[in-house]
């Protein structure tokens, strides 16, 4: 390295002239944050005279930090760059308009309908020829002639019409994605120091030069110095991929780098670079150089099998979109993708997506069937009627009329194949999700996975932390122990001997964190404010409540003098702090959970302040009189302590022989009172059979206690409570391993785990989630705060942060973050997740009820009129048009509590009950009886001409208009009926509470008279009589009437009818699924059909991808962090990885008694996550939340899910 100092000179000089006032640049800082541990100490030390020096240069006060002044701000966002880094640029309209081209039923369209056009224009000489086999035309069929090119114009037209639809709604579902995020980032807030105050700042805010205090769960928003830290551990995996946590000190190692996560302990940096100079930015910044690159590759390579190539795009970000907490985490995993691609776990597709693409390759393969099967007939009828029967001659004059007609009857064939796939389907699904995570989004879920939203409608289990989601979280001492004595009020000051009531002050103000505070209320008459850990800040209100003052304290003895300090984990599941005594020697306080310290104290103080011995027996005697009945109250207990070293100073690094030999100062009570809303949302999840298990770090008996209140646990319940020790006991074998068999004994009762760790809360969601006990496999839900239910929070099918409490690693392993981190908002969003669910099937039930009509008259009226009933641009309309407003009419029925009175679907559900299909069929009986009527007898019926084998070009007739009329009004009313789907009578209940639906409903009622009246030749249609007009209505009304029929027939007596859309057995997918980096579904239907060209056809099979969050406007490479080798999966070492594929077992639906007599097929849930067993847990002493509490997995009794359906 050549000599620092040499270097400074020009350095400095061009400060003057480039940098203003600073002592140092950008590119110094940046080179400087390059370096590691002994390195940077020697450049920080020789270069700039040492940390407190930098401070000068940057023009910061390490202590008071930067004064605020907006100028001075200014300047230093100028000076240094902003802490924001420039996102990807989304696409534009046109290259979104290109994409939606590229569905391959829309290009056979557009050719179709040019070469119509084409051949429209094309006058040849043998057209008046009878040879031909045409009828000679009559004066008034020229000017038709000449209108031939309207349909081929028409088709055209609604290609590009859907085309813009298509490409609009990619394009706001990235606007509303983008919003998200930004939304995300911009909650994401940092604590700084500025004028001497702790402000919680936006990360976009901080500059180089702010102090930052960095705690325990942070997730770092910029590079910095470190200029005080206790026990201070980070994990910086995200940027090296080491696992391992770094010690950071000023003496060893003062570098911190953005994007890495503090895993223990707390300090202060200077921050010394943000942005694009940060360590991510500058990664960050890298790669988006190299994407342009990678672009042009891809381009030349992509020639053929576009929509492949899209599919396999999406399947590569492997797991689910991540909507990442700072734009620049975007850079790591993009860069961590790159090495990981080959390794990604397979990842189970969401529940609703597996089955929705299932359906639609059946569909899409039946119309594909049916469209061949219509054009062939068309020719074969065409061919023979022609050449055979009237044994014309093939003349070559004649070539390019026949080719019309081949063209006319392709045109037909495609548009039977455009009618039979659901394009309406992917769009319901986008409409749907993004409709609900923007109204969670006021229900306090802030949704940060898509498939979320709709995992949650199918949960039957939730573990729950204790504190701040079933209690306030507002935590006040009632109770303490102190000198012999049990208080049950707070003691009087006067009543504590001084130097016991000294000892206690000093006790909680030093050994605390210096963040957590009380500050006085924002009201008058208010209570006062708690900021930081709740815990101490109870602590803390204990010493106010006892008249002291603990600013006095910390001012006597500030965060700089503190000797040593021992941060809380949830392994130590206490705090210590070490001070030097004026007089010499050393005092270490400690506080922590009662039985805990407890255990390690052997003298105690008397009434008078006096030290006695504690024995075993006195400690007890203390448990069974003092401990049990505050718990059982539901009181959390904590042990103040302390310890002098007067001998020479001890190995501070040997925990085990400094926290021992303790004297016990006192006991204290802590209540934190249950919300008053939970009781009833717990209810609430009993009724919709979701099990609630609570798990915490508290003592067992305040957690039963508090569990009762809640109504998790009800007296005269077979439950089991449990504490972390015992449940280990009982579902490990000699060899310390995991085992299934004895895990599912236990989980299935198991109510409460208390003083459980993070490993046990992984444990128990990874058992529940991979047992085979009971019909179903559970899907459970789990909410977590601390840095260490990041793997649990991961494992879960759906983890909720808690947005308030929350450390920013767990927000991030989240799928949906609690922004008032209160449980009724998870019951909210199991309701939401139910809607989406039966949102689909409205539609569903709507779709395949037009595309079974559409498919079967276009066919058989083409098989026996040689020309479908229905032309193209009128089927169009009728599927592209009412399609998509129905998605939107149905996709946004709002909730009621109604959905929670039910049990939840289960995995293997299928989409289509046979309710549904009871429907379906029903409704297509009625209007197909009524369509071939029309066809065949309604010219008699109006007394019309008839519209039956007219040719070529002739004017569209009131026969034809009548049926197409007819046809949509059949279709508007049936959408009413299509609003119930468990068999409800009254179609019309709640209509009015959802707008959209109303003006849907008229607006195409308004559109449909506007084509029929004005529509003329491109839509085949003519202007109909008023009473011809209430006739179509009449008919139209009729499907409500029908409806009330359908819904009278029990359902059990049709035994022939079949479920759809059920969720992929386990055999089929593992056959199939060796080295797909996911299993799609669909690839699998495709291996076997080996319908290649049907790949593009099927635009579900892209567009669904849609459900995983928008998917397309984000990086490519985004990726949960279940990729990098960070804490989430702090068990990944590969020599673990096992694979646990469980085989499942049959089940029987029995949600609808109906099936009871008919067992399913074999569906069985699927289940393919490579975790690992907790067991193999290398890093045990992670940190947990800053308080003792952890959340448990949970499952739900095999009694409950008895009664769940397949």
């Amino acid at each position: 390295m050549t000599n620092p100092t040499e270097r400074a000179l020009p350095a400095n000089s061009m400060v003057e002239s480039h940098e203003g006032d600073f002592g140092c640049t950008v590119m110094e800082l940046r080179k400087l944050m390059e370096l590691r541990s002994s390195d940077g100490i020697d450049q920080i030390n020789v270069h700039y005279g040492g940390v407190m020096n930098l401070c000068s240069r940057l023009k910061t006060n390490p202590v008071e930090g930067l004064s605020g002044n907006p100028t001075d701000l200014e300047k230093r966002k100028q000076v240094f760059g902003q802490n924001f880094i420039p996102p990807k640029k989304p696409k534009t309209f046109l290259e979104l308009v290109w994409e939606a081209l590229q569905d391959v039923t829309l290009i056979i369209l557009e050719i179709a309908a040019i070469i119509s056009l084409v051949l429209s224009f094309y006058r040849p000489p043998g057209e008046e020829n009878e040879q031909c086999g045409l009828p000679v035309s009559s004066p008034e069929d020229e000017g038709e002639a000449e209108a031939g090119w309207i349909e081929g114009a028409a088709i055209l037209f609604s290609v590009i019409i859907v085309v813009l639809v298509t490409a609009f709604n990619d394009w706001s579902k990235e606007k509303q994605f983008r919003g998200l995020q930004n939304r995300i980032e911009k909650e994401q807030k940092f604590s700084v120091i500025r004028n001497g105050h702790i402000i919680q700042l936006p990360v976009a805010e901080i500059v180089v030069g702010d102090i930052a205090q960095i705690k325990y769960g942070d997730l770092l928003p910029a590079d910095g110095i470190l200029i005080q830290g206790n026990d201070l551990k980070i994990d910086e995996s995200s940027l090296t991929g080491e696992s391992d946590h770094v010690k950071k000190s000023l003496e060893r190692d003062p570098m911190l780098l953005s994007g890495t996560h503090v895993m223990e302990g707390s300090g202060r940096m200077v921050v010394t670079a943000v942005g694009i100079n940060s360590q991510t930015g500058i990664i960050f910044t890298l790669l988006g150089a190299s994407e342009g690159e990678e672009e042009e590759k891809k381009k030349k390579g992509k020639k053929q099998g576009v929509p492949e190539n899209r599919n396999k795009a999406k399947t590569q970000d492997g797991v689910a979109l991540e909507i990442q907490p700072l734009n620049s985490q975007e850079g790591i995993d993009n860069e961590e993708k790159e090495k990981k691609v080959t390794k990604l776990p397979k990842k189970e597709k969401s529940v609703l997506q597996g089955k929705l693409t299932r359906l639609a390759v059946q569909i899409g393969k039946a119309g594909l069937l049916m469209s061949a099967i219509t054009v062939l007939i068309l020719i074969l009828y065409f061919v023979i009627e022609n050449f055979v029967i009237h044994r014309r001659p093939w003349l070559a004059e004649c070539t390019p009329i026949y080719i019309q007609y081949f063209v006319k009857f392709f045109i037909i064939g495609i548009t039977v194949l455009v009618v039979a796939v659901p394009e309406g389907l992917p769009l319901a699904v986008t409409i749907s999700l993004a409709y609900s995570v923007k109204k969670m989004m006021k229900d306090n879920n802030l949704v940060r996975h898509l498939d979320a939203c709709e995992t949650m409608g199918n949960a039957t289990a939730i573990c729950s932390d204790k504190t701040g989601t079933l209690t306030m979280n507002r935590m006040t001492v009632v109770q303490a122990y102190i000198g012999d004595t049990h208080y049950h009020q707070i003691p009087s000051p006067d009543a504590l001997v001084p130097k016991v009531l000294d000892l206690i002050v000093n006790s909680i103000a030093i050994n605390s964190a210096y963040t957590s505070k009380i500050l006085p209320p924002e009201k008058e008459g208010g209570l006062p404010r708690q900021v930081g850990n709740k815990t101490e800040c109870a602590l803390l209100g204990f010493v106010t409540d006892l008249k002291q003052d603990y600013h006095a304290v910390r001012n006597e003895v500030p965060e700089e003098k503190l000797y040593k300090v021992y941060t809380f984990n949830s392994v130590r599941k206490s705090m210590s702090t070490v001070i030097e005594k004026p007089s010499g020697g050393y005092r270490m306080y400690s506080k922590g959970a009662s039985e805990i310290i407890l255990r390690k104290c052997n003298r105690i103080l008397d009434k008078k302040g006096e030290v006695m011995p504690f024995k075993n027996k006195d400690r007890d005697e203390m448990v069974r009189t003092v401990i049990e009945p505050m718990a059982s109250e539901g009181l959390r207990t904590i042990c103040i302590a302390y310890r002098d070293f007067s001998d020479g100073e001890p190995t501070w690094d040997s925990e085990s022989e400094i926290l021992t030999e303790l004297t016990c100062i006192a006991v204290v009570g802590i209540e934190d009172p249950v919300r008053p809303e939970v009781p009833e949302a717990i209810a609430k999840c009993k009724r919709a059979g979701i099990t609630v298990r609570m798990v915490t770090g508290d003592n067992i008996n305040t957690a039963r206690a508090i569990a009762t209140k809640c109504g998790i646990v009800t007296p005269g319940d077979d439950f089991l409570c449990l504490e972390g020790k015992e449940f280990n006991r009982l579902i490990r074998n000699e060899k310390g391993e995991v085992e299934q068999e004895k895990l599912d004994k236990i989980w299935p009762k198991l109510r409460v785990l208390a003083r459980s760790s993070p490993t046990d809360k992984h444990t128990l969601v990874k058992g529940i989630i991979d047992s085979t006990v009971g019909e179903q496999r559970q899907v459970v839900a789990v909410t977590g705060d601390g840095t260490n239910d990041g793997p649990a929070l991961k494992k879960a099918d759906v983890g909720f942060a808690m947005g308030i409490a929350g450390t920013d690693v767990a927000k991030e392993a989240s799928d949906i973050i609690l922004t008032d981190d209160n449980f009724t908002s998870i019951v909210k969003a199991v309701m939401w997740g139910r809607n989406v669910y039966d949102s689909i099937s409205k539609f569903l039930q709507f779709q395949l009820t037009v595309n079974v009509v559409a498919v079967i008259v276009a066919f058989t009226g083409a098989c026996i009129t040689q020309d479908s009933p229905l032309k193209a641009v009128q089927m169009l309309w009728v599927n592209l048009i009412m399609d998509t407003f129905a998605s939107l009419a149905l996709a946004t029925e709002p909730p009621t509590e109604s959905l929670l009175k039910r049990r939840p679907y289960g995995r293997n559900k299928p989409l289509i009950s046979r309710t549904m299909m009871k429907n379906i069929l029903g409704h297509a009986v009625y209007q197909l009886t009524v369509i071939f009527f029309l066809v065949f007898a309604g010219e008699r019926f109006f007394d019309i001409d008839s519209g039956r084998k007219a040719p070529l070009h002739s004017p569209p007739s009131q026969h034809y208009t009548i049926i197409f009329n007819t046809f949509v009004l059949m279709q508007l009313f049936n959408e009413i009926n299509s609003r119930k789907i468990h068999g409800e009578r009254n179609v019309f209940a709640g209509i009015f509470r959802n707008l959209i639906f109303c003006s849907v409903v008229l607006g195409t009622f308004i559109s449909q008279i506007l084509i029929v009246e004005f529509g003329g030749k491109p839509f085949s249609c003519t202007k109909l009589t008023l009473s011809q007009w209430f006739w179509c209505l009449f008919i139209g009304i009729g499907e409500l009437l029908w409806g009330q029929i359908i819904s009278t027939i029990p359902t059990q007596s049709l035994k022939f009818l079949k479920e759809a859309g059920h969720g992929t057995t386990k055999e089929e997918i593992t056959k199939d699924a060796e080295g797909l980096d996911e299993i799609d579904h669909a690839e699998m239907e495709l291996r076997r059909g080996q319908i290649l060209w049907f790949r593009g056809l099927n635009r579900i099979q892209t567009q669904i991808k849609v459900v995983k969050a928008f998917h397309s406007s984000l990086h490519e490479s985004i990726q949960k962090p279940k990729n990098q080798n960070s804490i989430h999966n702090f068990m990944t070492h590969p020599e673990f990885a096992i694979d646990e594929e469980v085989p499942r077992t049959p089940l029987l639906d029995e949600h609808e008694e109906e099936n009871l007599d008919n067992p399913t097929s074999g569906t069985r849930a699927l289940l393919l996550d490579g975790e690992v067993t907790p067991y193999a847990n290398k890093n045990n002493n992670a940190v947990d939340s800053s308080q003792v509490q952890i959340v448990a997995s949970h499952s739900d009794s095999p009694r409950h899910s008895l009664e769940t359906s397949v």
